[in-house]
């Protein structure tokens, strides 16, 4: 099984050198000082579960690779419209593209069925620039828990989850899912395939919607918002608006909104990534966090007036840049950002 993983930050090199243990042949794809170590050193692997190094090649250069038979897409989701001219060289007939995203995904709609089969979703999607790079038929959704920091070039420390829930747009359990996920839990991560990943990526969305842009207006630390009740109570209005749009939808998010922030105040002082991006000047991936969920909203009708009124304000906000330098210590965490890994919701007969 050949893979590419095309932007092999954090999360990405953590997936591309379990995937090698695993036995594939594994081609990472990164820039600057984070690609020349992974050269010479490889990918350094730091966790609780045991330190390993995976001697994983990297290049950036995609040609260099060609076609293969997963693309893992570790890109933030606002710079998928660009990346054509890096994935074009990777693809074939039957390549797929495992998207780990946070947020509503580009193909949230395709083969869903009901109403709204094929909507295309503006705020992620704008005049089709991301469809037409990444074509939906090609998308298996990958809800990511896992949290990972990139500690140094080349270093990658794992701090908790091994889990990513993988899933079809059209529900089906795939033989490209199931090969996947067989890859992902050789390698030693857990890989559930779901029936219908739109569940999860609710649930995931329910944490990321609320404490991300909140994080970034008050600078705000999670256990800082989980304690403030003026905070506390807008996050929880946040969430409930949430949960009624994607119940709207048909989704079923099963797990409590008490639930959901106490998981979040045991995570403890963690900056969210949105914050931590805002300090460094990069650009807001809150688009596809809270921007497709107001759009979805006055889809189904359904009223939202405090998602409006945050998204409005981090909108002005994410538009005036940077805030100044991170503090000292101040690692990204990636893919938990904003909320820890959510509790697993029960399944039947669990």
């Amino acid at each position: 099984m050949r893979v590419a993983v095309l932007g092999a930050g954090a999360i990405g090199a953590y997936v591309g050198a379990a995937l090698h243990r695993a036995g594939a042949d594994v081609h990472l794809i990164a820039r600057g000082p984070h690609l020349a170590a992974m050269r010479q050193h490889g990918v350094r692997v730091l966790s609780p579960r045991g330190d390993h190094t995976a001697a994983v090649h990297a290049t950036d250069d995609p040609a260099e690779i060609g076609p293969v038979d997963y693309v893992f897409l570790g890109l933030k989701a606002h710079a998928y419209a660009a990346c054509g001219p890096l994935i074009e060289p990777l693809l074939r007939d039957g390549t797929a593209v495992v998207a780990a995203q946070n947020g509503i995904p580009w193909w949230y709609f395709h083969r869903h069925g009901g109403p709204h089969d094929g909507h295309r979703i503006r705020s992620v999607d704008p005049d089709g620039a991301v469809s037409a790079v990444l074509a939906p038929e090609r998308a298996v959704g990958c809800v990511v828990y896992a949290a990972t920091e990139l500690e140094a070039p080349g270093v990658v420390r794992h701090v908790e989850g091994t889990r990513f829930s993988v899933g079809e747009p059209d529900r089906s359990v795939s033989a490209r899912c199931l090969r996947f996920g067989e890859a992902m839990r050789a390698g030693g991560l857990k890989c559930p395939v779901e029936p219908d990943l739109r569940d999860d990526i609710w649930l995931k969305l329910l944490g990321n919607i609320s404490f991300n842009p909140i994080s970034a207006l008050t600078r705000a630390t999670l256990r800082q918002m989980c304690l403030h009740g003026g905070t506390r109570a807008v996050i929880e209005t946040m969430m409930a608006e949430t949960l009624a749009v994607a119940a709207a939808l048909g989704c079923e998010v099963r797990v409590s909104i008490e639930r959901r922030i106490a998981g979040a105040e045991r995570v403890g002082d963690h900056r969210t990534s949105t914050l931590q991006d805002l300090e460094r000047g990069r650009p807001l991936e809150l688009d596809v966090l809270l921007a497709a969920v107001v759009e979805l909203a006055e889809l189904t009708g359904v009223p939202v007036p405090t998602l409006r009124t945050v998204h409005g304000l981090t909108d002005l906000l994410a538009r005036h840049g940077a805030l100044g330098p991170a503090p000292a210590g101040s690692a990204a965490r990636e893919a938990s950002a904003g909320s820890g890994p959510p509790p697993r919701p029960p399944r039947a007969g669990q």
